[in-house]
């Protein structure tokens, strides 16, 4: 009876935990300092009044250790800012590198920064743009180790161009005025609070009052615009790796209520792949997969009844575009808005600078445009706006361009076969800003029930004869969306959302370890049932042979009450003690909830921040290092007892009479001659394992190497249960399973 509840509390301990201690399974304490918004309005004087566009660079990583990438900046972007001249440029995060030469150690230097400061004040003044349209944000590398905004670490509030121009809110907003029509960009701090070091500096951050600041910028024109106000919203994270507030709120939520145009960020860079979009849509469904995944590029919108009075809500809904990084692929973005429709562009700069850019603002990308209210739009016919009425471009260019041609293909019949191509005219005005391109078209012959049926491609030739092409885009005027696949690595990091699995995975994966050791104990304990080789092979499954491995383990009860225990260590104690902060000071503690640090004023703990950016740590170690080392010790035990089963076999000794042959014995008959040695297929199988056992000691190795670095930890004084408990009973279950 004893025996039965005490593995019934081990089974449900972790439960337990959750329900009876709330702060186990709490979020982050809403202690995000108080700063006002800081809000501009820019009156665009001149043309053209219906469209207006900005750029965005994103992940410069300016680094001590990698010059090349201020020396590319400042060779590569004030002659394109000089040629686009855009009305705003947004700079979305990690600003500087913040990383050691072998990219371990992850705290502010401030060398990096006044390496930031001067170039950007270089761009600054060879492209004659006023340094007020700049805004730069803060990234995760830029709040590596900063204990405290305003504190001597915060390089950012010092160097950085909204620093330099006291925006020091969480939460800054700029509104473009061409005529009647307003076009609001608000921008967001979203990342910790109290900065820690990396790794587990990954995710963003917003507290209830980040998102009350940013529903209140979102609707600051709402009531006081003649005409519907564009929106559009910056960040550095993508929501995927934006955890939830207190009360559960997250950002999509304000975005979706405000049916934004576009939320455009970085992070990711173009490594996890170049089509990091995605399109979020309201649903109202209580239980929905969206909280954890979303499989394709775009949702679904549910079929709902259609409302063409004027006046009526418009769809909830809005894009999501992270764009590439500047650290390795030296990309840059513009976007624009025409009359409401937005189209992006991203530029490469890999292959040097560019003498003609070419952006089409109408007709939209059909694989990226906002497709509910679109089709909307096409459905009530008489809400067709007179923007449908041509075709439209950006041209931007060095030298004078002396021709613009529109190309329309139609891809019915599997070519690409020519259906209209034209020259287009510069729209004529006094004093403009740019140079937009256009020519009348019947848009109705281009209706269509298929979203990708018709391809758009603009052609420009300058004085020199140089030629430039846009990539083909397909197009749709009925507001039908092209498909778009997300690779592995993309959905990855952008279907996955990441704050809501963290605590799903990490609760399977321990209560599947605890089973992987309490149901064969079980089944020893309880019933007479045993697991051999021999019923294994015989019965050809999968289960029988998972049964007998880990029974095995059960049968080396150091080992076994060892991995419970390592367990149990990982659910109720600290896994280590460590340096978070730049400037040193009092060390805090990591669990598997966050991490336990003291405030700057060292009056208080703040407990358990850093959720859910500690699962790069957590979840590695659970399924890459534990997992696989109970395995494989359990695989040990096997062999061990197979070896064992064969030699009695062979021998006709009783199993008794093994533990006392000694190695002589083994080796020699009763005469002095020497026996033919028994091998269970040689050794292979052995030294397969033995292998095995290397790589998870080399994969933990490292793991703890880098974490030595990354806090500055002693393995023996600040984590010797996690750095030596896997080793020392990996060494344990090898020496007490070799062959005698």
């Amino acid at each position: 009876m004893v025996g039965n509840m005490g593995i019934l509390v081990l089974i449900l301990l972790p439960f337990l935990l959750c329900l009876k201690v709330p702060i186990y399974c709490a979020q982050e304490e809403d202690r995000t300092p108080s700063f006002s918004s800081h809000r501009t309005v820019i009156d665009l004087k001149d043309g053209p009044e219906s469209v207006v566009w900005v750029v965005q660079l994103s992940d410069l990583h300016f680094s001590v250790h990698h010059p090349d990438r201020a020396i590319d900046f400042k060779n590569l972007v004030p002659p394109a800012l000089s040629m686009i001249n855009p009305s705003l440029v947004l700079i979305t995060g990690d600003l500087t590198d913040g990383k050691s030469k072998d990219l371990l150690v992850m705290k502010q230097n401030e060398e990096e920064w006044m390496e930031y400061k001067n170039v950007m004040d270089d761009v600054v003044q060879r492209t004659g743009l006023d340094k007020n349209i700049f805004y730069d944000l803060r990234g995760n590398h830029d709040n590596f180790g900063v204990p405290v905004v305003g504190g001597s670490f915060d390089f950012y509030s010092k160097y950085s161009i909204n620093g330099q121009f006291g925006r020091s809110g969480h939460v800054n907003s700029v509104t473009l005025q061409a005529g009647e029509q307003k076009y609001l960009f608000v921008g967001l701090d979203s990342t910790m609070s109290v900065g820690l070091r990396g790794p587990t500096n990954l995710f963003g951050h917003p507290t209830d009052q980040l998102l009350t600041e940013i529903d209140l910028e979102l609707s600051q024109w709402d009531s006081h615009s003649p005409k519907p106000v564009s929106k559009i919203s910056f960040g550095h994270f993508p929501l995927s790796f934006s955890a939830s507030s207190q009360s559960g709120k997250t950002l999509k939520d304000i975005f979706l209520k405000h049916s934004l145009s576009a939320y455009v960020c970085g992070h990711l860079h173009t490594s996890f792949g170049k089509n990091l979009k995605r399109h979020h849509l309201s649903s109202h469904l209580f239980l929905s997969s969206q909280k954890f995944f979303q499989f394709n590029v775009h949702q679904i919108p549910s079929e709902g009844t259609k409302n063409c009075s004027f006046g009526a809500p418009p769809v909830e809904e809005f894009w999501e575009w992270e764009m590439g990084d500047w650290r390795k692929s030296r990309a840059m973005r513009i976007l624009a808005i025409d009359r409401g429709h937005v189209s992006f562009a991203d530029i490469d700069f890999m292959s040097g600078s560019k003498k003609t850019i070419i952006l089409p603002t109408f007709p939209l990308d059909s694989r990226f445009m906002s497709k509910s209210s679109s089709h909307h739009e096409y459905e009530c016919e008489h809400m067709l706006p007179s923007s449908y009425e041509t075709v439209r471009a950006l041209v931007f260019s060095v030298s004078p361009i002396v021709s613009v041609v529109a190309k329309i293909y139609d891809s019915r019949y599997g070519n690409l076969d020519t259906v209209m191509e034209v020259p287009m005219t510069k729209h004529v005005d006094t004093s403009s800003r740019g140079d937009l391109y256009t020519v009348p078209w019947n848009y109705k012959a281009f209706e269509d029930s298929s979203a990708d049926r018709f391809w758009l491609q603009i052609e420009a030739t300058d004085v020199m004869g140089r030629t430039t092409m846009t990539e083909l885009r397909p197009f749709s005027i009925n507001g039908l969306h092209a498909k778009v696949l997300w690779t592995w690595k993309e959905f990855f990091v952008m279907g996955c959302q990441w704050a809501a699995l963290y605590y799903p995975i990490l609760w399977l994966a321990m209560y599947f370890l605890l089973l992987l050791l309490l149901i064969p104990r079980a089944f020893l304990f309880f019933s007479r049932k045993r697991y051999t080789h021999k019923n294994s092979l015989n019965g050809k499954s999968l289960i029988n042979g998972i049964g007998w491995v880990l029974q095995e383990l059960c049968r080396v009860p150091f080992a076994w009450f060892g991995f419970l225990g390592y367990l149990f260590y990982l659910i109720l104690f600290p896994w280590f003690a460590a340096q978070v902060f730049t400037d040193g000071g009092d060390r805090g503690y990591m669990t598997y909830m966050g991490w336990v640090v003291k405030s700057s004023n060292n009056k208080k703990n703040l407990d358990y921040i850093g959720s859910p950016d500690i699962m790069v740590v957590v979840l590695p170690h659970l399924i890459f290092v534990v997992l696989p080392a109970i395995f494989f010790t359990g695989a040990l035990a096997a062999e061990r007892a197979v070896y064992r089963d064969k030699f009695l076999s062979i021998s006709g000794k009783k199993e008794d009479d093994y533990s006392r042959l000694n190695k002589r014995s083994l080796r020699y008959d009763s005469r002095g001659s020497r026996r033919s040695k028994f091998h269970f297929g040689g050794n292979w199988i052995r030294s397969i394992l033995l292998i095995l056992c290397l790589a998870i000691f080399w994969k933990h190795f490292k793991n703890c190497r880098a974490l030595m670095k990354a806090y500055e930890m002693n393995p023996l004084l600040h984590f010797p249960a996690y750095t030596l408990g896997i080793p020392l009973l990996l060494v344990y279950v090898i020496h007490q399973t070799r062959r005698d």
